[in-house]
């Protein structure tokens, strides 16, 4: 498995942060590569994304969410991944949000990649993207503030 981790300050409300963080099917106007997202219910994802120039489908679970604090998921099949954001208010108008993700590279193209970094890289470009859309709408387009513990709504 390899694990990134990269952060960025954004300068908005952490609760702007989170709620447009929450809007999952939004995530191709930053996330490199994503095609589409399809929020199924409420904690579970179907990714279609290009990695490596090999389209990948999978389906994934918020195993953990918590307003203005964390979301946390792993795949349920497919591409092999898992991780979290976190949300960190610095003041009231800054908030680091951070990422730590695992995820297993597939065949030769992808492990290269892994190794010289650029997963690493895309995270932290997507990170930027995430930063300049948010701070450039300086509001969330949506929020979704219900928690989730194990994998189960509780919130």
């Amino acid at each position: 498995m390899q694990t990134i981790e990269q952060s960025i300050d954004v300068n908005v409300p952490v609760s702007t942060a989170y709620n447009q963080w929450t809007q999952f099917e939004e995530f191709p106007q930053f996330m490199e590569g994503v095609e589409s997202v399809k929020q199924v219910d409420d904690t579970h994802l179907h990714w279609v994304a290009e990695v490596a120039g090999k389209r990948h489908e999978w389906d994934a679970e918020v195993a953990e969410q918590r307003p203005d604090e964390r979301v946390a998921w792993k795949a349920t099949d497919g591409k092999a991944n898992a991780g979290v954001v976190t949300f960190h208010r610095i003041d009231d108008s800054t908030t680091r949000v951070m990422v730590q993700m695992d995820w297993e590279p597939e065949g030769v193209v992808e492990s290269a990649g892994a190794a010289v970094g650029a997963d690493d890289r895309r995270v932290k470009s997507d990170l930027e993207r995430f930063k300049k859309l948010i701070e450039s709408k300086g509001s969330e387009s949506g929020a979704w503030r219900g928690e989730v513990d194990q994998g189960s709504r509780v919130g």
